[in-house]
């Protein structure tokens, strides 16, 4: 038996008016998850612990068996992981973004944040900028390391978990109240600020109709995270495919193969193909047992409010991610489960994550059920089946 997990990050929703009261789940153009919901289990499962923020860090942990409650240490840990840092017991990691703030007022603190990802900008010239904030701002106490696109990483060493604000939670905010209270921190973002604003590249960004990436926020302090071993835990060979340090770090806690796809950038136009070409080649050339395909696109327009590009990202996901592999193994022979869902919603309503349950479509090739649901949020709430800890999920999927 081969198993896969397609993760559409935050792609459940709210029923929009817009779109006569359907979800973007609901209202996408999805004919191949239509053709497996017909045989597949449908429902709802709680992914984030009570008590627990919403994110993609504590979610992903419990799709794939990791209790938050026991393992979660915080979400930059996981991506210092995946970059390949070491980290010391006593250092603290922070996730490090590249954000854009409005630039007419005279005070740091009464800017807007507009943007948490500053147009989605390419990893290259994010390198840049970190760059010129290294040289002015980086010591002994703090060390930089560039991530992918927008995230990136600040390790500090002897430091303490301190609370620190989503950038994307407080888009469109006047950023003074969601500042650190931990001075350090609050003087590097507001020197950020003067390194980047005119720095070359964001003069041409802007030239160009981009957002500049004109300061750093930092966000997601954590202690170096002791994941279990997946294969020793669930007894499966898995890999993990996806854009995102944040993932990729989590495979490497949990001793995961992650498999790097070129084109695969996290975006709207990631490379949605070639992850699922990579599952395929890894559960039927490789010798593995489980491909977790993680796709970032429907998370990102829904901090960006974009309902039409979000809609988009779901109808990729279906046609290029699930339709491929569902007809590649199909075509194999093998007997497969397939596991959809997201991680948690970001509903476009307030442009950041929710800690609502999400629907689930579990669809085993060797049995097909009789079901008369859809895979959308409606359809897996009226099914009857809950999942209410998320972590036995992937039990679900195994057994």
């Amino acid at each position: 038996m081969k198993y896969v997990i397609v993760l559409g990050d935050g792609m459940a929703d709210e029923p929009i008016g817009e779109l006569g009261g359907k979800t973007p789940l609901e209202y996408a153009k999805t004919p191949a998850m239509d053709r497996l919901a017909a045989m597949s289990e449908i429902g709802m499962v709680h992914t984030i612990p009570d008590g627990m923020q919403p994110g993609s860090d504590t979610a992903n942990l419990s799709v794939l068996g990791y209790d938050p409650k026991i393992y979660y240490t915080g979400r930059s840990p996981l991506e210092a992981l995946s970059i390949g840092v070491d980290m010391e017991p006593t250092d603290i990691a922070l996730r490090c973004n590249i954000v854009t703030l409005t630039e007419d007022e005279d005070r740091y603190e009464d800017r807007t944040i507009i943007d948490h990802s500053s147009s989605e900008i390419s990893t290259e010239d994010a390198a840049v900028l970190l760059a010129a904030v290294k040289e002015q701002l980086e010591n002994d106490i703090y060390k930089f390391y560039v991530g992918t696109s927008y995230r990136h990483l600040t390790i500090w060493k002897n430091g303490n978990v301190v609370e620190l604000s989503a950038p994307h939670d407080h888009l469109g905010q006047v950023i003074g109240q969601f500042l650190p209270e931990n001075k350090v921190l609050y003087e590097m973002m507001k020197k950020s600020y003067d390194i980047l604003v005119n720095h070359p590249i964001n003069i041409d960004r802007k030239r160009r109709g981009l957002n500049p990436a004109n300061s750093l926020w930092f966000w997601g302090a954590g202690t170096r995270p002791a994941l279990k071993s997946f294969e020793e835990k669930t007894g499966k060979k898995g890999v993990m495919i996806s854009a995102v340090d944040l993932l990729k770090g989590i495979a490497v806690g949990a001793q995961m193969e992650n498999i790097i796809v070129e084109g695969a950038n996290g975006g709207l136009h990631t490379n949605y193909y070639g992850k699922a070409m990579a599952a395929v080649k890894a559960l039927l050339e490789d010798g593995k047992d489980f491909a977790y395909i993680h796709v970032e696109a429907p998370d990102e327009m829904g901090h960006q409010g974009n309902l039409q590009h979000k809609i988009e990202a779901i109808e990729s996901i279906d046609a290029k991610v699930v339709k491929t592999v569902a007809e590649a193994l199909d075509a194999s022979g093998e007997a497969y489960r397939m596991l959809v869902l997201p991680d948690h919603p970001t509903p476009l309503r307030i442009r950041t994550h929710s800690a609502d349950p999400v629907p689930y479509m579990l669809y085993d090739s060797t049995r097909p059920l009789h079901s008369d649901w859809l895979y959308n949020e409606k359809d897996g709430q009226a099914s009857g089946n809950y999942v209410a800890a998320g972590h036995e999920m992937i039990e679900h999927l195994f057994r």
